[in-house]
């Protein structure tokens, strides 16, 4: 879509808006998340016993899970807001911002910039995962497939920037167990995240694994999404990532009006 008149943001502007005092909220994020995994393994692993393929069965639909989180999450904050917002702007909106325009700056990113922010948007959903009950009788199982599934699809939540950040590697800094990684699909396989990276960049959101980029493109989840939201509030999908015009291209029905009612005159 070369036609398209895409305006975005200034780089250094956005790499600009990363603060030292985000980096401390971060650092705690990071320690807080590492505690709350710990614990939710030790909640699980008595059970590994007697619930083997329980455990299994919610690490990998977590796993699963995980990539469609990814997605939503990165589809939220590629097409709604702005990196001005006050909160999740700066700490959200703004690294997807920066990132279409210098796709190889979180290359740049240490461990704490790249996963931080991800750390603090899980803390509340890992906390919640340790009031699951186990020890209802009749239910064991559930609950503890329940908690596997949603602790592993924190976990790898958590882990879906650095994934991302993996996938933008030049193959000359990429390890080789990783690349083969990439290779199986195991990880998001840089080749497929390319996709993502065409302009105006409105597919292929899920960054963990990739997996449902596909069968979620193919039945129009974000398209529908973006009619029910733009009908509902009346906002423009990626006006703040590509520019008003652009974004006018892209959805050229969004500020049609409505046809009114003819009035009779007197």
């Amino acid at each position: 879509m070369s036609h398209l008149e895409i305006e975005q943001h200034d780089a250094k502007r956005l790499a600009a808006g990363y603060k030292k005092s985000f980096r401390l909220v971060e650092i705690l994020a990071i320690l807080s998340f590492w505690s709350l995994t710990v614990a939710i393994i030790a909640r699980a692993y008595p059970f590994h016993h007697t619930h083997p393929w329980v455990l299994a069965a919610g690490v990998l639909s977590g796993f699963v899970f995980a990539d469609f989180v990814s997605g939503f999450v990165h589809w939220m904050a590629d097409t709604w807001g702005s990196a001005d917002m006050p909160v999740l702007g700066k700490s959200l909106v703004r690294p997807f911002r920066e990132h279409h325009v210098d796709p190889k700056a979180m290359t740049r990113h240490d461990y704490i910039e790249t996963n931080g922010a991800n750390c603090l948007v899980s803390l509340p959903v890992a906390a919640g995962v340790l009031f699951i009950p186990l020890d209802i009788e009749g239910w064991v199982s559930f609950s503890l497939f329940s908690l596997v599934t949603i602790g592993s699809m924190v976990f790898f939540v958590m882990w879906t920037n650095q994934i991302h950040k993996w996938s933008h590697l030049e193959p000359e800094e990429t390890p080789l167990p990783l690349r083969v990684l990439q290779k199986l699909h195991v990880v998001l396989p840089p080749v497929h995240h390319r996709i993502h990276h065409k302009a105006p960049y409105d597919r292929y959101y899920c960054i963990t694994t990739g997996w449902l980029n596909w069968p979620l493109s193919k039945l129009g989840f974000y398209r529908h999404s973006e009619r029910v939201v733009t009908a509902l509030f009346g906002l423009i999908p990626r006006r703040d990532d590509i520019g008003l015009k652009a974004a006018l291209q892209l959805a050229p029905l969004v500020l049609e009006e409505k046809p009114r009612p003819a009035t009779h005159q007197p």
